[in-house]
């Protein structure tokens, strides 16, 4: 009988259809399934997306052991685990004499590396539980001038069908962007997210992550689906309750309501427990049935089929070079607030404190208010794409560092956006209620009172002027600054000079 192989099977591949799974023979071959501190702490995880992980990974073993699969499980604390996934690969191959790994393309560089260097027949098979593969986004990037993600996302409708009439988009558009950006109203019942007890198995992962990991964030109260019947019963419990109201509320914010109408699916999905085109089929057929609006579906079948796989395919396309992009030449340290939450910033706070306490914020948060500040202040991107790794549940690094490096920071000199994602304190005035209860004044334009977005706003704007004055879309701003009494442009720039000066001395603002 020909050697087993081991089949590596990663914390974010727990899918039945995976492509190494499905190359794969049962009565041949060794499945590997590893726990370790050294992916544990690759950057400082949040501990609810360690316990995440680790109890997906044991439930998954299970089942795949039910569904006649040996499988080689090194659980964190067994006192033979290597602790790194080389040592435990290494390991098993040793114990079944196996010289052959086949594995699915990871979504972190850094692993795809240490794998390829295994003394091993290492086989890297696509992940195709996406719906763009590598070679198709990198045919379609091809000969491009601008890579925008809205031409992209018009080919993947077109290709997949959804929300498509014949040749044409349902309703006659492509997005419905204009009815997707209203302020929330306070004091309306809205439905809670469908949460999930900690099973025996989830509460023997949380004692171990609260007992080996000291990383920023509370691993408790925790109620992230980690199987997927648990996924299929919060994509349910989505589309029936919250996807009517989620196009109007995706981009608001509002104070002690961390969910709003969002769907909470993005870690089950980036771990693989839901499948892209499931969930869209599930949000398409609540509008075909006449239960939620087109502009809520279009708004969150574009998260999926256009940023999703978008931003996958920049990954892909760019490389492990892309980590390293810094195209404004931003070198300022992370604020300590982002750790420790302490500022006068009632926006930024409630931030970190969500983040904190959920390991979670929606799109707005992380772009508009912790990527705008730390864009605007002048951070280095790589300090802000380790923090965004860290701390999220859905954070990994395939969508992770092309929405972080690209989007937010712009690091990637436009290949994402066409122009930087700033914005004064207008903006989160305008799609939050966190300017009433805050430190500072939203209003006040120069001095102590004012917000420190209106600040450093028109600070960016001046420090990055070769750059962006011939921007089309951001000339109006330009002209706008130009217009401004030249001493009131020499208040602002006094005052957000003194307001880095505090950063760079670690006061808080």
């Amino acid at each position: 009988m020909p050697k087993p192989r081991l089949i590596l099977v990663l914390g974010d591949q727990l899918s039945p259809g995976l492509s190494a799974l499905r190359a794969a023979d049962p009565a041949r071959d060794l499945v590997v399934m590893a726990e370790g501190m050294g992916e544990g702490t690759s950057v400082p995880h949040h501990p609810q997306k360690i316990a995440l992980i680790l109890s997906a990974m044991r439930h998954f073993a299970k089942d795949l052991q039910a569904a006649g699969w040996r499988v080689a499980y090194s659980r964190l604390d067994d006192p033979a685990n290597g602790q790194t996934l080389v040592a435990e690969i290494l390991r098993r191959a040793s114990e079944v004499g196996a010289g052959a790994l086949l594995c699915t393309h990871p979504g972190e560089w850094r692993v795809l590396a240490d794998l390829q260097a295994l003394p091993l027949d290492v086989s890297v098979l696509p992940d195709d539980r996406f719906l763009c593969s590598h070679a198709e986004f990198a045919a379609w990037a091809e000969g491009r001038k601008e890579l925008r993600m809205e031409w992209f996302y018009r080919e993947m409708r077109r290709r997949t069908g959804l929300l498509m009439q014949g040749d044409t988009p349902a309703g006659g558009q492509w997005n419905f962007d204009a009815e997707n950006r209203k302020r929330a109203e306070r004091g309306l019942l809205r439905p809670q997210p469908l949460r999930f007890a900690p099973d025996a198995v989830t509460d023997e992962v949380l004692a171990l992550v609260e007992a080996r990991f000291a990383h920023f964030g509370t691993a408790r109260p925790f109620g992230w689906p980690v199987t997927r019947v648990q996924a299929l019963e919060a994509l349910a419990d989505f589309a029936a309750h919250r996807l009517p109201s989620f196009g109007a509320e995706q981009d608001a914010m509002l104070e002690g309501e961390p969910w709003l109408s969002h769907s909470l699916l993005s870690a089950a999905l980036n771990i693989g427990l839901l499948g892209p085109l499931e969930v869209c089929r599930a949000v398409e057929d609540a509008w075909r049935a006449g239960k939620v609006p087109l502009n809520a579906a279009e708004g969150f079948i574009r998260q999926i089929i256009g940023w999703r796989e978008y931003v996958r395919g920049i990954w892909a396309l760019k490389g492990p070079e892309y980590l390293g992009a810094n195209a404004l030449g931003h070198s300022r340290a992370l604020p300590a607030a982002y750790w420790d939450g302490e500022t006068r910033m009632a926006c930024l706070g409630a931030a970190v404190a969500q983040t904190r306490d959920l390991a979670y914020a929606h799109h707005i948060q992380r772009l508009m208010v912790t990527g705008n500040f730390a864009l605007l202040a002048g951070v280095d991107p790589a300090a802000v794409h380790e923090w965004y790794l860290s701390v999220y549940i859905d954070a990994f690094e395939w969508v992770e560092a092309p929405n972080t490096l690209g989007m937010s920071q712009w690091a990637d000199g436009g290949v994402v956006g066409s122009k930087p994602y700033v914005s004064s304190g207008a903006y989160i005035d305008r799609m939050s209620d966190h300017c009433r209860g805050c430190g500072y004044k939203v209003a006040e334009k120069t001095g102590e009172a004012a917000c420190p977005f209106n600040l450093l706003y028109w600070q960016f704007l001046d420090r990055h002027r070769a750059r962006f004055v011939r921007n089309p879309r951001m000339a109006q701003m330009y002209r706008t600054w130009d217009r401004m009494d030249a001493g009131h442009r020499a208040r602002v720039l006094a005052d957000a000079a003194m307001l880095l000066t505090r950063l760079d001395r670690g006061e808080a603002v």
